[in-house]
């Protein structure tokens, strides 16, 4: 069963690939791949003192899910999560997990991947940086762009 959590609070990697697998036990995937992407310390500026993530309610959630169901079509998951946090996060702090299960690696491995490129194009969630008491916004990244695209094109070629 595919799961999504948005909030401010903290995870356990640990707790979370235990849900992950035993939701997915029937199915006996042969592969698991997770990721968790934490706060840098830095940006291209320098030295920053944390970020702010802020979210839309009911829709971050529902572009998620959405995200995770587009997933499972493309790579023949048999599970999947997103963990994402929002509120103020200290350097190094966990942000994002992101799990998957399928019968093969290339799938687990690739849908992790898809996950995550399309979730920073495509989930409305904002981010500020912090630096020197102050916060400002950041935005989108043009390689964060030129990520998703790689995804969408593969789906227009002939034969995808």
């Amino acid at each position: 069963m595919m799961f999504v959590e948005v909030g401010p609070d903290d995870f356990s990697q640990q707790a979370l690939y235990d849900r992950l697998c035993e939701t997915d036990r029937a199915s006996q995937s042969g592969a698991v791949v997770t990721f968790t992407g934490r706060v840098r310390d830095y940006n291209a500026q320098g030295h920053i003192e944390g970020i702010e993530l802020e979210y839309y309610p009911g829709m971050t959630e529902a572009a998620l899910q959405q995200l995770l169901k587009q997933a499972q079509q493309r790579f023949a998951l048999t599970n999947a999560g997103i963990v994402h946090r929002v509120g103020r996060l200290a350097n190094h702090a966990q942000i994002v997990w992101v799990g998957t299960c399928a019968a093969h690696r290339n799938d687990a491995f690739n849908a992790a991947s898809y996950l995550m490129d399309m979730l920073k194009q495509s989930v409305p969630i904002w981010k500020k940086e912090w630096a020197n008491g102050e916060a400002e916004w950041v935005a989108a990244k043009t390689t964060d762009s030129q990520a998703a695209m790689r995804w969408l094109q593969e789906t227009d070629e002939p034969g995808a």
